[in-house]
């Protein structure tokens, strides 16, 4: 399975996202005290970017109308947000956060 390399741990602080462009993909990176979760960075229910919402342990509010996703999973926390936000496969190597795509 494809491997995309998207930054290095140090650029994502415990409690914070950062957001990676790479080929078609933007991404939120986020760092989850200590573990890395990657999601898509727009939600999915308006023009917000999810790596500059408010995060509180797993859940991501967006900015934009602050409807609420669990960044672990993707699902759901809190209207008006309907659609889950798609979720990647996070993998940490040699202090590099990594996605595999298929």
């Amino acid at each position: 399975m494809p491997r995309i390399d998207l930054c290095s741990t140090a650029e994502v602080a415990p409690g914070n996202a950062l957001k990676v462009e790479t080929g078609e993909l933007t991404l939120a990176v986020f760092n989850v005290d200590g573990e890395y979760y990657v999601t898509d960075d727009l939600c999915t229910h308006g023009p917000g970017s999810l790596s500059e919402g408010y995060i509180e342990d797993d859940v991501v509010e967006c900015n934009f109308h602050n409807g609420q996703f669990n960044i672990k999973t993707g699902a759901v926390v809190a209207p008006p947000c309907m659609v889950p936000v798609k979720t990647y496969k996070t993998l940490v190597e040699n202090g590099r956060v990594l996605i595999e795509v298929d």
